[in-house]
C-alpha cells in the first residue's frame, strides 16, 4: 500500500504556514490546532517544515527575540518529501532513518498531502490486523 491512500482519504485541509509568518504566529497556530509541526508552503511548493523542535532550538539559541523573526529564518529546510507512490513501509523507514515525524507528499513540486509517523503506523497496524483476521478465518473454514 502506498502513501497515496492518505491523499485520497479526505482528512480535511492541510494546515500550513507561509515563510513570512512570524515564529509567534506559527507557534500560536500549532497551539490552536494542537499539532506538532506545519509545512511552510509557497504557491503549493514545500519550502520547509516548522516543528516544536525548531522552537526549542531557536529559543535556546536566540531567546525571546526568536518570536519576532519570520518562520523561514528558523524552519528546517529543505523538507524531506515523498511521492504519492511511496510504499508506507518505505516512508516509515525514511522517517526512522532521518529521525523525523512528518512527511509532505508531493507530486512534482506541489504538496498534495501530509502524513505523520502516527498515521503510517496506524495504517500498517490496521493492515496487519486485517491480514491476521483473514488468516484466522481461512484456518477456521479449512
Amino acid at each position: 500500500m502506498a502513501v497515496k491512500s492518505f491523499v485520497d482519504d479526505k482528512r480535511g485541509p492541510i494546515i500550513s504556514a507561509k515563510a513570512t509568518d512570524s515564529v509567534a504566529q506559527v507557534i500560536a497556530l500549532l497551539a490552536e490546532k494542537r499539532i506538532g509541526c506545519v509545512p511552510i508552503v509557497e504557491e503549493g511548493r514545500v519550502l520547509g517544515i516548522f516543528s516544536e523542535r525548531d522552537v526549542v532550538y531557536g529559543l535556546a539559541r536566540e531567546g525571546a527575540a526568536l518570536l519576532d523573526k519570520p518562520v523561514e529564518a528558523v524552519m528546517t529546510r529543505p523538507a524531506v518529501t515523498i511521492g504519492a507512490d511511496t510504499p508506507i513501509i518505505s516512508a516509515l523507514s525514511l522517517m526512522t532513518k532521518r529521525r523525523i515525524r512528518h512527511l509532505p507528499i508531493v507530486e512534482g513540486e506541489t504538496m498534495i498531502g501530509f502524513v505523520s509517523i502516527g498515521d503510517l503506523v496506524k495504517s500498517r497496524m490496521d493492515h496487519i490486523e486485517a491480514e491476521a483476521e483473514a488468516m484466522r478465518s481461512y484456518i477456521q473454514t479449512a
